[in-house]
């Protein structure tokens, strides 16, 4: 059985298409407008394991924030819906992972349970990263549209760091290899109590 998703999001604000294949092989084709965005999104397939294609066109000459929070939105119902039932998915999984002077802590639920606890601290004289620019505070933001549409709990802890570069890309490489292991399939009961997630 595939474990895919292909969906849509028009507003007046952005368009995206995304597809997501879970068991792929880390490919990732990622076009937002943004290429510091497009290098995390990329992270996600290739670390995650996954086949990622995002195709998203914002309104960057307003902001950044609808571009992000929309592919964040689209990109946690993809996850959901490629995922099914969980019927047979490991469920949880956690991982500290350092990015040079960074250390980033992520857990993760696929529990249907919407929840994200993010405790980063980006330094206060942090610039924008790219051209166009992504505003490194919309990271939080992307990660609770991402956890929220996805239906999982997520906790992000900064444990060490000062780049902000490798802060933002060990939060995001951290979460590709904890979707990675929890979305593994290791039996074919959902894994819960209640019978559902």
């Amino acid at each position: 059985m595939s474990r895919q998703s292909q969906r849509t999001r028009q507003t007046k604000e952005t368009s995206i298409e995304i597809e997501l294949e879970l068991d792929g092989r880390g490919q990732a084709t990622v076009a937002t407008g943004l290429p510091f965005f497009d290098h995390m999104l990329a992270q996600l397939g290739r670390h995650g394991g996954f086949d990622l294609r995002v195709d998203a066109k914002g309104d960057l000459e307003v902001d950044t924030h609808h571009t992000v929070e929309d592919v964040a939105i689209l990109l946690g119902e993809c996850v959901a819906e490629a995922l099914g039932d969980k019927a047979g998915v490991r469920r949880f999984a956690s991982i500290a992972l350092p990015l040079d002077e960074a250390l980033i802590e992520v857990a993760l639920d696929l529990s249907g349970r919407p929840f994200c606890v993010y405790e980063v601290e980006i330094p206060p004289e942090t610039l924008p990263l790219g051209n166009p620019a992504f505003d490194p505070q919309l990271a939080e933001h992307f990660w609770q549209s991402f956890s929220s549409a996805a239906a999982m709990t997520l906790h992000l802890r900064m444990r060490a760091g000062r780049n902000t570069h490798h802060i933002l890309e060990a939060q995001f490489k951290g979460v590709a290899r904890c979707l990675r292991d929890a979305v593994r399939l290791d039996g074919d009961d959902v894994p819960s109590t209640k019978g559902r997630l």
